[in-house]
């Protein structure tokens, strides 16, 4: 690709909506209106129509129901659990990671970053493994992704950056239960122009390596299609690096840095990345500007099309313009696309049964625009999604279209979607709304015997992992949150 034009469009923050002139938008609670304004985007006279309406969270399986864990929390983006009912949870424009134990947000935070906060900049991103446990001494390596800011939240931004932490939990240590140590820079990532498109979601893989996505950032290189742009610089990728930040064997797409450190390219942006538990294959949910939303089987190499498609790739479409680093790079088109935006979030197969035998394993989804949670089942194969009807053509061309695969509504912004370490319910993030759900079996129904799932967490533990017993490597960087270092604009 060798231009590209820019339509302007006033961007709903945090997931891209595209607000256009005399469009309607409805907020589904008071919190999302604080929101627009602490963006700076609530008071526009003539271009949105900002309405109210109360909802409350559902799901379409009668023998199923929500509960509410915890309310009260500021724009939260993303969560991982340490234990049963023990869950790490980040806020997007504090900085802070927080820490809920048994429903009860504990009084302080594990740990306050400095972060950049204009439109999708933040603390975005978290995954953790266990690697050691001592009497009543846990110990973790936290893996967070944040826009770093040069001063105090709010601050200008200095970089993208995926750090690692060491957690320590145990009950005598404050009134946390812990503390967060040693943080290592393992990607120093570009953060300008943006202020959008900053990704951020990290997933550690079944190879026990750490993936973490960042959008194009508004940039114009080979990893965004463009034949004659700059090398690719970490934007509009899935990246993947070693738990100390070092590059997998020799790279995908090729040896240099950082395109070493690509596993996919040709994203635009993304808010969801997982694995599938049986196949170990990557998937990803892509945003579109005003249209095609994707779901995507990610292939090592996989090349997404951005900024020459997105969607499907359109009938007589010249695949020889698209960038492919010397063929190691390979186009593909979405397994579900959404004609009409509905900005894709969290994606989370639910290895547990105990919402069902029927739901084990499948793939679950979250929405920004309308708060909804969405569920695909997948072949035997699990290479593409089980879509009949309209869907056939792996294309909702209406909202009307997507009501077979509907889960659950009025969730009012979801931004993560978890499997609980434990009770194997699917617990659901809400930034539009400050809370925290799970959705479980109604009283009184049959538990399900989760063996699954227990084994998959159990693995999730590096007993083993040698990243505690020895000393950094060369060249590991130790992350300073509180000067100027590593500035990458």
């Amino acid at each position: 690709m060798l231009s590209q034009s820019h339509n302007i469009a006033i961007l709903y923050p945090i997931l891209d909506v595209h607000l256009m002139a005399h469009s309607t938008f409805k907020i589904t609670s008071i919190p999302v209106l604080v929101f627009l304004n602490l963006i700076g985007i609530a008071n526009i006279a003539g271009v949105i129509n900002i309405g109210f309406a109360t909802s409350t969270p559902t799901v379409r399986d009668s023998n199923l129901q929500v509960q509410t864990v915890t309310t009260g929390l500021s724009l939260p983006t993303s969560m991982a659990f340490i234990g049963p009912n023990d869950i790490l949870v980040l806020e997007k424009n504090t900085g802070m990671v927080k820490r809920i134990k048994d429903g009860r947000v504990l009084p302080q935070p594990l740990l306050d970053i400095n972060v950049a906060t204009e439109n999708e900049r933040g603390l975005l991103g978290i995954d953790v493994i266990k690697i050691r446990s001592l009497q009543k001494f846990s110990l973790y390596h936290v893996f967070l992704y944040y826009t770093k800011a040069r001063s105090s939240d709010g601050g200008t931004p200095i970089a993208n950056q995926l750090v690692r932490y060491l957690l320590i939990s145990h009950p005598a240590l404050g009134p946390d239960q812990g503390i967060m140590v040693g943080p290592r820079l393992l990607l120093n990532l570009p953060v300008t122009p943006g202020p959008n498109h900053d990704g951020g979601k990290v997933a550690i893989g079944p190879d026990r390596n750490v993936y973490t996505v960042l959008g194009d950032l508004n940039r114009q290189t080979q990893a965004q299609n463009f034949e004659n742009g700059p090398s690719p610089d970490g934007t509009s990728g899935i990246l993947r690096v070693t738990q100390r930040g070092n590059t997998v064997d020799n790279g995908i797409l090729g040896s240099g840095d950082p395109l070493n450190k690509y596993f996919a390219y040709g994203l635009r942006n993304s808010f969801g990345i997982d694995f599938d538990p049986v196949t170990g294959r990557l998937w990803d949910t892509e945003n579109g500007p005003e249209s095609n939303d994707e779901i995507n089987l990610v292939e090592p190499g996989f090349n997404s099309g951005w900024a020459d498609i997105m969607g499907m790739a359109p009938e007589g479409f010249d695949f020889d313009n698209l960038v492919s680093f010397d063929g190691k790079g390979r186009y593909s088109d979405p397994e579900f696309v959404w004609t009409e935006n509905v900005a894709p979030t969290a994606i989370e197969f639910l290895t547990s049964n105990r919402l069902g035998i029927q739901y084990q394993n499948d793939m679950f989804m979250g929405d920004f625009n309308n708060g909804r949670i969405y569920r695909f089942d997948l072949n035997a194969q699990r290479t593409d999604l089980v879509l009949s009807g309209v869907l056939a053509d792996k294309i909702a061309d209406t909202d009307s279209e997507t009501q077979s695969v509907i889960f659950g509504e009025g969730f009012g912004g979801v931004t993560d979607l978890k499997v609980g370490l434990g009770d194997g319910h699917l617990y659901v993030l809400s930034i539009g709304n400050g809370a925290l759900y799970k959705i479980l079996p109604k009283a009184g129904l049959t538990a399900f015997n989760d063996e699954f799932n227990q084994e998959r967490e159990q693995g999730r533990e590096d007993n083993d992992n040698e990243l505690f017993d020895l000393p950094e490597e060369p060249g590991t960087t130790l992350a300073d949150n509180n000067n100027d270092e590593n500035n990458v604009n």
